[in-house]
């Protein structure tokens, strides 16, 4: 199964009060490439469930694209809820390597990150960090 879509979009408050800014995952992408963010299920790092091949910024966010593969119980659990419209959620794991608090000081705004993995949630931090596009692999 491919996938699509944003697991983190910019200049949006989450539900933890954290804002990400453009560039904050680019050194950490320039660093890994995306072979080095992992693909999991609800932040399970026992099982990945596919790989990424895309993990870019543009303007909107940061931007995914993957495989998901049936070669385990949880990679097919997670092709099913895809499929049924169940799961759609977007999250990332992360390490704050630079922040600072806005204007208000209520928010905190992350400039950098170590991108760590994304992982398909049921709910996500960022309510609008979605999958956009599902395909079945040819």
């Amino acid at each position: 199964m491919i996938i699509e879509g944003y697991a983190s979009k910019f200049f949006e408050r989450d539900l933890n009060d954290d804002v990400v800014v453009p560039w904050a995952f680019k050194a950490s992408l320039t660093r890994t490439g995306a072979e080095g963010v992992k693909m999991l299920y609800q932040h399970g790092s026992a099982t990945p469930v596919g790989v990424w091949d895309e993990v870019s910024e543009d303007a909107t966010g940061l931007f995914v694209r993957g495989r998901v593969f049936d070669l385990t119980p949880e990679a097919r659990l997670v092709q099913s809820l895809i499929r049924a419209g169940a799961l759609d959620g977007l999250s990332i794991g992360f390490r704050t390597l630079k922040s600072r608090p806005d204007e208000t000081r209520r928010l905190r705004v992350l400039t950098e990150v170590e991108l760590w993995e994304v992982s398909f949630v049921t709910f996500p931090m960022l309510p609008s960090a979605r999958l956009l596009r599902v395909r079945e692999a040819a």
